[in-house]
């Protein structure tokens, strides 16, 4: 089974490819057995995590380029008269978001529309690739981090070598 340990970013590839269909979740991957369009059978083997991105491709062992595809998936299309502000509140929520001129795109949510229809939004369900934003700070997805207390301590002890009293 051929590997493929190089990935190409959209832009820094040519040439003649097959192509490999994913969802936005299928398209996070370190090591995975995939199976492009035309048939042929690859791990997906990287030294770390990855957000691979429509037009994005892997390099298989044998120098031949699979393109990846976004997939068509279910998605909520947002639309209202304040999207930045729909936006905001989106983003709040560290949901994943697709940002168009005249709409909003999500993964279907129900809870997440449901807030949104009471903001003022039109929610209406979709079929149709799904692109979101990267990340702030150009690493894609923010999978990686933690929003637990344990994820991030410090000692806040202080010494106190003078007198005074504490009268809290």
């Amino acid at each position: 089974m051929n590997t493929a340990q190089t990935l190409h970013r959209q832009g820094n590839w040519s040439g003649p490819s097959d192509t490999c269909k994913l969802d936005y979740t299928e398209r996070f991957l370190r090591r995975k057995k995939l199976t492009t369009e035309g048939g042929t059978a690859f791990l997906v083997d990287l030294a770390q995590t990855s957000s691979l991105d429509h037009g994005d491709a892997l390099e298989l062992d044998n120098g031949t380029l699979v393109q990846i595809v976004a997939a068509e998936e279910t998605l909520a299309r947002i639309t209202g008269p304040d999207l930045s502000r729909l936006a905001w509140h989106i983003g709040n929520r560290h949901t994943p978001c697709q940002i168009e001129a005249d709409h909003l795109l999500i993964q279907h949510d129900p809870v997440i529309e449901h807030m949104l229809e009471h903001l003022g939004a039109t929610v209406e369900k979709i079929t149709a690739p799904f692109t979101p934003e990267g990340g702030a700070y150009g690493h894609g997805r923010t999978h990686s981090h933690e929003h637990v207390a344990t994820a991030h301590s410090h000692n806040h002890s202080h010494s106190h070598d003078h007198n005074h009293a504490h009268d809290h």
